[in-house]
């Protein structure tokens, strides 16, 4: 074994400490103070043999007189000539495990322990701590492949294809950005601020100015970790349909659910934690666990007038019993609240108000505040950061000969109110979003 050898055998180990690390990080238990102090440790350990095995290479090219080859050997899971690119997101995904296990085998069309050069000329590639140990560094999904995913994700998002979104480039990792400070629209509040008058001739002009705010979003982290076995690898096409399907539809659900429940603390500010939020009460002797007409007739009065065109009621399925029975008395007789889907409404979604019902797990049960919302999801901010990153490791469970892929997406997200808004004429308090206390 030539010292490069040993030194690369080192390496590995140290991986396979890092990566175990960070997956008890993830996990429930955490990691105690010791095992953070180990993987400094373990880390100082890599960035030290990293230096010495690039010395010992620099020295190697010197003596030889020559440059290191840069390309393997012919037939060493390389692409064949006018080859490109992937073709598919699954012989990616293959590459990329191949690139991180021992030289020797074979893993679909790929020699293992090479990396492919289309892995090495793909738009972006992580910064890991060393090219030739993939596992430590990993590479980002294509923007074909990354394209693919999310559009899984848009298609069956329920909430995230609706509201508003920011890209983030370059090296920011957030977004500060003014917005109007207006919680009241009585006159000298306009615009937080701002007031016109009237004026005879020769009165004195009176100044006034808005007042701003300054919203700020810091991209969180959304992971998603996959253990493919052997077996599953050897079929791109099973692999593609597993990663694609399997993780566009639990990002989908995660990006929505922390649209409507975010806490705002390590992910988006949801809307039911919203200060702009407006919680309609039960009427007086409600029965528990109902939904009667008085309650989305008032929930629609709350409704900021502007955001009417664009508002959505999103509700938990256990509310369905409920919401069909509902109708409005009229004389003798009465009228459905609620319409079914391509009726008399002739709309694809079934409706209130003539509004679309987006049913959604996240909201909660019948009965239970926030069972049902009405707001406008163009008033719910997101930023979101490039790509999704994909790394992977033979390590974390090398006995079980499966291997680990790790897709990150970085997101965040909070409403555009931070305060519903008093009206020039009225009593109530206006604002996108609205839902129904609690009925127990």
């Amino acid at each position: 074994m030539t010292k490069i050898e040993q030194l690369q055998y080192e390496l590995r180990q140290l991986d396979a400490k890092l990566q175990a690390f960070l997956v008890k990080a993830e996990s429930a238990d955490g990691v105690t103070d010791a095992e953070i102090k180990d993987a400094d440790g373990w880390s100082k350990d890599v960035q030290s043999i990293t230096e010495r095995m690039a010395s010992l290479k620099t020295a190697e090219k010197l003596v030889a007189g020559m440059r290191e080859p840069t390309e393997p050997p012919a037939g060493q899971g390389q692409p064949s000539a006018g080859q490109e690119g992937f073709r598919s997101f699954g012989e990616y995904l293959q590459a990329v495990a191949a690139a991180g296990m021992p030289r020797g085998g074979k893993l679909g069309s790929f020699s293992t322990g090479m990396i492919d050069r289309r892995l090495m000329n793909m738009e972006q590639r992580s910064t890991g701590l060393e090219e030739s140990t993939p596992s430590l560094g990993g590479f980002l999904v294509g923007t074909d492949f990354a394209a693919g995913l999310w559009k899984r994700v848009y298609d069956v998002s329920l909430l995230f294809n609706r509201v508003t979104k920011i890209p983030i480039s370059g090296n920011a990792n957030g977004l500060k950005m003014n917005a109007i400070d207006e919680t009241s629209r009585a006159a000298g509040s306009r615009w937080g601020g701002i007031r016109g008058y009237w004026l005879g001739e020769g009165g004195t002009k009176t100044d006034s100015k808005p007042k701003f705010r300054q919203m700020e979003l810091s991209l969180k982290k959304l992971i998603g970790l996959c253990y493919a076995t052997d077996e599953l690898l050897q079929d791109a096409a099973a692999l593609e349909t597993v990663i694609t399907q399997g993780f566009g539809d639990e990002i989908s659900f995660m990006i929505d659910d922390s649209i409507l429940n975010g806490t705002g603390a390590g992910q988006p500010l949801g809307i039911i934690n919203c200060a702009a939020l407006i919680s309609i009460a039960k009427e007086t002797g409600q029965s528990a666990k109902t939904i009667v007409a008085e309650n989305i007739i008032n929930m629609y009065a709350r409704a900021w007038a502007r955001s009417r065109a664009n508002m959505i009621w999103v509700a938990n399925q256990d509310c369905i019993p409920q919401l069909m029975k509902m109708s409005l008395a009229v004389g003798t007789g009465g009228v459905p609240i609620w319409m079914p889907a391509n009726s008399l409404s002739n709309q694809p979604y079934e409706t209130l108000m003539g509004r679309p019902i987006i049913y959604h797990e996240g909201a909660q049960t019948l009965g239970t505040a926030g069972d049902i919302y009405l707001i406008d999801p163009t008033q719910y901010l997101m930023i979101t950061k490039g790509g999704v990153q994909s790394a992977s490791s033979i390590h974390v469970q090398f006995t079980t000969d499966e291997t680990t892929f790790r897709f990150v997406y970085r997101v965040d997200g909070q409403p555009l109110w931070n305060a519903a808004l008093t009206p020039f004429k009225g009593s109530n308090t206006q604002s996108p979003f609205i839902y129904l206390a609690v009925r127990s």
